[in-house]
């Protein structure tokens, strides 16, 4: 707490409020010198805006700046009286080490998520914590615009994706259609649809889940009416996304596959969203009706915009305060320090290409595959292989390796368990295993081992994730250590390495054997291709 000296008038206002000139150009000059230091965050942002999920982000400021507005017509002026504005100081520097940590392990995601915390700052500075507090729900909303964290994205996308299939399929049967589902691909006997990660309800869950917690803050009732606008929107965008997957189904069985491309299917996409929009404003219709003195829906969502504009204006009048002083030297001091360090050369070790991968290991003869286009996308792999090797009269084995020059862009390297179901296969069962490979390099390592199942074929799986060196189960554990190795190292390479064989006559032990001899060759050539 410290007394201030209110800063003279500049001798001109706007809308009838004295503009305080070196206020005003101490608050620019702190978002011009937290450029540097958020561009990584701000470019990740960029991108993903671009894809389907994400692409309503670039509202998510807009409407956060219009709860903001909201709010400040309840707030005084500030006189430049004593004001407590070093807890926002201190979240300010806390804010800017996260950004400077994920610049320096070179993850935009995490100067993204920086940038909300320094937002915040910044508004318990401007206001102090006594008035900044208030208006967390703006700030809060930021994250909104944000995408998820890739492993995040991906566990969360074949959760949905499990539902999505099972309820369209229940909707499919309620119409009197016989349908069969194998894994997520929906089999109606002449048509096979396939509930792809486009079909998971993300991009329609993302923006509802906005669009209900604006729904809940702008609704005028009980706290516990908010509570459930904002937690239905979730499972009425799995429903109503599983319900838009049966319809898909049942006039894909009575009309044909036209049904499930193009325009027709952008526009069913459409109508869910609408449609849970509508069963939002209809709950809240419901919630109101449950009170004493039910309003009508005009008057429970408060939709005021009188003086917004004149709100907007009150960020002229910003006084020079020494905490925003403080908050500007911080904020230069930590991202002109970035933007004036040299930058180390991410590290890409000499490897040689799949394309020239062994043709032929332990007597067996490859055959090469390649992944479909919209496959290849959702990889995101720099340089794959998969490839069967057969035998005379013995099992095939394939091998499939993504290898990734960079691991904190694009869609990242994932787990296997993702993409398994995609293909119709059910994980029957998923646990660490020990293998002995002391003849190369890789010595004795754990491996996700798991049996697959599709009607009643089986298959077993070797996978793990190779870290430079590093031979890892989780794929979580990866990520963390790819930022130890970004900064240690210089490298955020890696690869996904998986074998499958098929299990003959339900012997998994003889799957086992077969699985290990190969691999014994295999991996004696992997080195020159997924570098340690």
């Amino acid at each position: 707490m410290y007394a201030q000296t209110p800063s003279r008038p500049t001798g001109f206002s706007i809308a009838g409020r004295p503009v305080d000139l070196a206020g005003l150009l101490l608050f620019v000059l702190l978002l011009a010198v937290s450029i540097p230091i958020f561009w990584l965050g701000f470019a990740d942002l960029a991108r993903a805006w671009a894809t389907p999920e994400y692409s309503h982000g670039p509202l998510i400021p807009v409407i956060s700046m219009y709860l903001f507005l909201r709010e400040l017509r309840k707030a005084p002026l500030d006189t430049g009286g004593p004001v407590n504005r070093w807890p926002g100081i201190a979240i300010v520097a806390f804010g800017m080490a996260i950004a400077a940590f994920g610049n320096v392990v070179r993850i935009g995601d995490i100067v993204a998520y920086a940038f909300i915390i320094w937002v915040m700052g910044v508004v318990l500075v401007c206001f102090g914590w006594q008035r900044g507090k208030t208006h967390w729900a703006p700030v809060l909303h930021l994250i909104f615009m944000l995408p998820l964290p890739q492993a995040v994205y991906w566990q969360l996308s074949i959760f949905l994706q499990g539902i999505s299939s099972e309820l369209g399929v229940w909707f499919v049967k309620l119409a009197g259609v016989t349908v069969v589902l194998e894994g997520n691909i929906i089999d109606l006997g002449v048509y096979k649809l396939q509930v792809a990660e486009a079909c998971s309800g993300l991009r329609y869950l993302f923006p509802i889940l906005s669009f209900s917690y604006l729904f809940s803050i702008l609704y005028r009732g009980p706290f516990w009416h908010k509570a459930v606008l904002l937690l239905s929107a979730a499972p009425l965008t799995v429903l109503m996304n599983s319900f838009r997957i049966g319809m898909i189904g049942v006039l894909v069985n009575y009309y044909g596959i036209e049904q499930a491309e193009g325009f027709l299917h952008f526009f069913e996409g459409w109508v869910i969203f609408l449609t849970c929009v509508g069963l939002l404003f209809g709950l809240a219709i419901a919630l109101q009706r449950l009170t004493p003195n039910p309003k009508p829906l005009s008057e429970a969502i408060d939709l005021d915009m009188d003086r917004l504009g004149a709100m907007f204006s009150r960020i002229l009048t910003i006084h020079p305060s020494k905490g925003l002083m403080a908050a500007t030297v911080v904020t230069a001091a930590v991202s002109l320090g970035w933007f004036l360090t040299p930058k180390p050369d991410v590290t890409l070790p000499d490897r040689s290409p799949f394309m020239l991968f062994p043709r032929e290991i332990d007597g067996r003869f490859a055959s090469f595959e390649s992944l479909t286009p919209s496959v290849a996308k959702v990889l995101g792999a720099d340089d794959y292989v998969s490839a069967t090797y057969s035998g005379q009269d013995e099992a095939p084995v394939n091998i499939f390796v993504a290898y990734y020059e960079n691991q904190s862009e694009g869609s990242g390297i994932h787990s296997p368990e993702v993409c398994l179901p995609v293909g119709g296969w059910e994980v029957f069962s998923i646990d660490p295993y020990e293998v002995d490979m002391s003849n190369t390099v890789y010595g004795v390592f754990d491996v996700n081992r798991a049996v697959i199942q599709k009607g009643l074929s089986k298959q077993l799986v070797y996978y793990w994730f190779e870290q430079r060196g590093r031979r890892m189960t989780n794929d979580f554990h990866a990520k963390i250590m790819v930022l130890y190795d970004s900064w240690a190292r210089g490298r955020m390479d890696g690869a996904m390495v998986r074998f499958v064989s098929p299990i003959i006559d339900g012997d998994e032990a003889a799957a086992d054997l077969r699985m290990q001899e190969f691999m014994r060759h295999a991996l004696q050539a992997l080195p020159r291709y997924v570098p340690e």
